[in-house]
């Protein structure tokens, strides 16, 4: 087990991660079990879920609880802190970093899988930080990490959803910081660039060829960035020098760049087969 940074705060003891069977979510359950933390794991996907869990436990020895929750229904959060606090459980730690990614224009877009989009992204995120953030208020202290995205420097055209959702978790984590900052509760954004788990649905080839390109990091990369910056108090964070300078890139981009990409662009469709 590894020894946990001196400067986090001792009365920290469990974790619950979202998303957490695979990617960013895993990365964070494995290094937040090195430190020594009870975890919750929630995920929708129970075999990956209990795969995860029975790896973490024998290579860490820390107890891990497992959920299976579909965290775009309307009702997850609340069934989600009711369900944790009947099992007697106090999350110290909360890491909201569950998501998915559809690539599309806003009209062609299945109205569910909008809606379910912005569920996990949008709804859940805010009503579970509101439960479990009002639990550590009450006892004046906790960490709340908030996985948000460069996407939420610049909106593009194909990610209107996705982009859009997390500006709103950006903004969210930002105020809610001010909030529960005089409680003794820090909140923490996370802005991953490009990174290489199955999210965008690029095979492995395309993976492990963007990694050594310097294109995509590991995810245990943008994990451990993300709670050193959680632990240290920070308010914000994009991991790696090439994300951050795509965040700039982005947001300095003129519309009329976007609107030129949008008319040029292979994967979008244009009105009559004319660009």
């Amino acid at each position: 087990m590894a020894q946990r940074p001196r400067h986090v705060d001792p009365r920290l003891r469990v974790a619950l991660v979202t998303g957490a069977c695979s990617g960013i979510g895993r990365a964070f359950a494995e290094r937040l079990a090195s430190f020594g933390f009870e975890l919750i794991l929630v995920s929708n996907r129970a075999a990956p879920l209990a795969t995860a869990a029975r790896e973490i436990v024998g290579a860490h020895g820390v107890r891990v609880h497992q959920l299976v929750s579909d965290l775009s229904r309307p009702e997850a959060a609340a069934e989600l802190h009711e369900g944790i606090g009947k099992r007697g459980v106090a999350v110290d730690v909360l890491v909201n970093n569950a998501g998915t990614f559809f690539f599309g224009e806003v009209v062609d877009t299945d109205p569910g899988r909008a809606r379910a989009m912005l569920e996990l992204h949008v709804v859940t995120p805010s009503l579970l930080t509101a439960a479990f953030g009002r639990d550590m208020r009450e006892r004046g202290y906790g960490h709340i990490l908030i996985v948000s995205s460069i996407s939420a420097w610049r909106d593009f055209p194909g990610i209107a959803h996705y982009g859009a959702s997390k500006r709103y978790l950006r903004g969210f984590a930002s105020a809610l910081r001010s909030e529960l900052g005089v409680y003794g509760v820090k909140v923490t954004c996370l802005a991953p660039g490009p990174t290489a788990t199955s999210l965008f649905g690029a095979s492995d080839a395309t993976r492990e060829l963007a990694k050594r390109l310097g294109i995509m990091v590991e995810p245990a990369t943008v994990a451990d960035a993300g709670l050193l910056a959680m632990f240290a108090g920070r308010a914000e964070h994009i991991p790696g020098i090439l994300a951050h300078l795509m965040a700039w890139g982005a947001a300095w981009t003129p519309q009329w760049v976007v609107d030129l990409i949008r008319r040029r662009a292979p994967w979008l469709p244009v009105r009559g087969g004319v660009r």
